[in-house]
């Protein structure tokens, strides 16, 4: 049985059938908040805020193993292409009760399975993160934990005049806003023990991006021009469930749609002798995805835990499908 499917059987409460065909009466156990310890999902961001003057530190490292891509007609296109090994870490702050912020930086290595490797570890794009707690999950109540986050990224990941070498592009180029709302609730099953669950909704808008030369745009060498990156929606969908104080199964089920991207430009080429101006105007088409990401998470106490997993697409429209092993660290305190 995979990790995806017992966690479902976890969810929904299943006990095994008693001899004769019957079910066993429910447990009267009923797991209390404070003996359960969690990390959190593979991908799905706390709604909670942190107390004032408290931090979170969570460095995540994953390797993107692409295994095939499809068009906006379901074709499938190539082969495996390249392996992207990265990290991101957050590093939030409790300003106060109920606000917390935060950065979160971005490095990464390729290798791909035709050309050069990265010369080097790259810095990507930094994310900036304000959020605000607007709810309070109680229990015996139904009013999850709600909250309202403004994110925005910064370009500082390489990502034109990639001539030397393409593969050292780790960046998008733009200013990228988010705007999102985080939700999370609890709920005790038929074994008495806690599922958590998460809802967290985004929206994502980029500014024009300047280009020039090769870039992670697929321009050619001596395009200049500009990138129009499409607007991004994600909705994520986690639940976890408390095995023990210790132990959590976790699941993530992601949708993403993105808007076409959009470049417009041109380069020289020389025929004959002679330079002829070449106009490049093109559309990446919108794309859609469903990924999921079970894992397991394993917490010594109620401020540090580790979570292990891997998200996995396995096809979509117009996208890639990726195998992404994943492992992350959460520090509190």
């Amino acid at each position: 049985m995979g990790p995806a499917a017992l966690l479902c059987l976890l969810a929904l409460g299943a006990t095994p059938m008693a001899v004769g065909g019957e079910s066993p009466a429910p447990s009267t156990f009923r797991q209390s908040r404070d003996d359960a310890w969690w990390t959190g999902p593979l991908l799905a961001a706390s709604a909670a805020t942190l107390p004032q003057g408290h931090f979170l530190v969570e460095p995540y490292l994953y390797d993107s193993m692409a295994y095939g891509r499809y068009d906006r007609n379901g074709t499938r296109l190539g082969t495996p292409r390249e392996h992207d090994l990265g990290s991101l870490t957050y590093v939030l702050y409790g300003l106060v009760d109920r606000v917390s912020v935060g950065l979160l930086p971005r490095f990464g290595f390729k290798a791909p399975s035709q050309g050069q490797s990265s010369s080097g570890i790259g810095v990507g794009d930094l994310g900036l993160q304000g959020q605000y707690r607007l709810t309070q999950f109680q229990e015996g109540h139904w009013l999850p934990t709600v909250a309202l986050v403004v994110g925005e990224t910064l370009p500082t990941g390489k990502y034109d005049r990639l001539d030397a070498r393409a593969s050292d592009g780790f960046g998008a180029g733009a200013h990228t806003t988010t705007l999102s709302m985080y939700s999370q609730s609890y709920f005790w099953m038929r074994t008495g023990r806690i599922l958590r669950a998460r809802l967290d909704l985004s929206y994502s808008r980029a500014d024009r991006v300047g280009l020039e030369g090769v870039s992670v745009y697929g321009t050619p060498a001596g395009f200049r021009g500009h990138a129009w990156p499409g607007d991004s929606y994600t909705a994520d969908s986690a639940w976890e469930y408390s095995l023990t104080r210790n132990w959590v199964l976790a699941l993530d089920a992601v949708y993403e749609h993105d808007a076409s991207t959009r470049i417009a430009g041109g380069y020289v080429v020389q025929r004959g002798g002679a330079p002829q101006p070449i106009d490049l105007v093109a559309s990446s088409g919108s794309s859609d995805s469903l990924a999921f990401a079970p894992a397991i998470e394993y917490n010594w106490n109620g401020h540090v835990g580790v979570i292990f997993g891997v998200r996995l697409v396995a096809r979509g429209r117009n996208t890639s499908a990726t195998i992404t092993p994943a492992t992350a660290v959460n520090l509190v305190y």
